[in-house]
């Protein structure tokens, strides 16, 4: 066997064992995550993500911020004058 069939050979072996070891990827869960079936107005717990004047679990208090923020935060009309 020549030299250049022995590297052909393991080229195309290690190209094989590359290709195979995306089979092996583990499967992903959502540990940690919040549930989806909750109430987006009941929070997920932590403070940082928490704004100063809303309440967790408060459904007006939810709505009112969803309110203002599309009102003044993302509002391009009212930002730009």
């Amino acid at each position: 066997m020549s030299s250049f069939q022995r590297l052909t050979g393991i080229a195309i072996a290690l190209t094989v064992a590359a290709g195979l070891t995306a089979c092996g990827d583990k499967a992903q869960e959502l540990a940690g995550q919040p549930k989806f079936d909750a109430a987006p107005y009941t929070g997920t717990g932590v403070k940082v993500f928490t704004e100063s004047d809303w309440k967790a679990g408060d459904k007006n208090s939810w709505a009112q911020q969803l309110k203002t923020r599309a009102q003044y935060g993302q509002n391009d009309h009212s930002r730009s004058n």
